[in-house]
């Protein structure tokens, strides 16, 4: 586990959301896993993120979801952060994965609001204050209303931020807008992430701090590029740039990790395969994702 002594300055930038690689008999790769974590080091990530949504968290088991943050936390040895997704729609399930991810070593976590059951939100802040109160480690909230079926109300999020625990934010609403509508009710230090690739530039355009992504995976160190030209305000290359990811952004949008494994299956790095229910993408779509990826060029893909 890395000092925590500024906990929200690493919170910026591409940070990958990385999946979780089976080998042919449907097992955790834990090798191809610990090559993909490798990788984002090497292309300079203050962070990155395993068993979440590209994760395919929910098919792993308690037991899986260990050996996957214990390996990226190996892998890292405190050059990156590891966050870790705790996801869960039970708050019991979601604060024992809280405390297994503390106890493997990760430096902060991830938490999504809870999905199916619907609940109001005095049922969503007290869900996150109730994993906060079960860890120490840092906590960033993840709002993706298209999976949760449920709003994560600017009120609710502005009262979580005044807590130092709550570090900040996974918007994957595409809302762009919201950034500058937050902003002034949120301590300097909470971050504000785009957990939308599509609209990630947009976002940061507007303020924010970066994104949580899942075409970073495959374009690290064009992801980073565009990123400090947003920094230094240079938006004309930094939408020139983005144009070349455009492709497969809308590809991993639509067909979710199995797309982003047969993104990374082209490049060698894993196989192809996810876990059911989801399943490999039909020749025709594999084919645009191999053409995508073609057309991103060797040194965008470079590490």
């Amino acid at each position: 586990m890395t000092s925590a002594a500024n906990p929200a300055s690493w919170l910026t930038g591409p940070l990958a959301d990385l999946p979780t690689p089976f080998d042919a008999a449907g097992a955790l790769d834990l090798s191809a896993f610990a090559n993909l974590c490798e990788r984002q080091v090497a292309a300079g990530a203050p962070a990155i993120v395993v068993s979440e949504t590209a994760g395919e968290a929910s098919t792993l088991s308690a037991l899986e979801q260990s050996m996957i943050i214990r390996t990226a936390v190996e892998v890292a040895r405190g050059r990156v952060r590891v966050i870790a997704g705790v996801t869960s729609n039970a708050t019991s399930k979601a604060i024992a994965l809280a405390k297994q991810a503390e106890a493997a070593g990760a430096d902060a976590i991830l938490s999504v609001v809870p999905y199916y059951n619907k609940p109001i939100q005095a049922g969503i802040e007290a869900h996150f204050l109730a994993i906060a109160d079960s860890t120490e480690l840092s906590i960033i909230l993840h709002d993706v209303p298209a999976r949760t079926n449920r709003d994560f109300a600017d009120a609710t999020l502005m009262r979580l931020a005044r807590s130092r625990r709550f570090i900040g934010l996974k918007d994957a609403t595409g809302d762009v807008s919201r950034v500058a509508r937050l902003r002034p009710y949120l301590p300097a230090s909470f971050h504000l992430m785009s957990g939308d690739d599509g609209s990630a530039l947009g976002f940061i355009a507007s303020g924010g701090d970066g994104s949580i992504s899942m075409i970073a995976n495959v374009a690290p160190a064009l992801c980073r590029t565009i990123l400090a030209c947003c920094r230094k305000e240079n938006w004309q290359a930094a939408r020139a740039l983005h144009k070349r990811l455009a492709a497969l952004e809308a590809l991993l949008s639509r067909e979710g990790p199995p797309a982003l494994k047969a993104a990374l299956s082209e490049l060698g790095l894993m196989r192809p395969n996810p876990r059911l229910p989801l399943v490999a993408l039909d020749d025709v779509v594999a084919g645009e994702i191999a053409r995508a990826v073609a057309a991103i060029t060797e040194q965008d893909i470079a590490a």
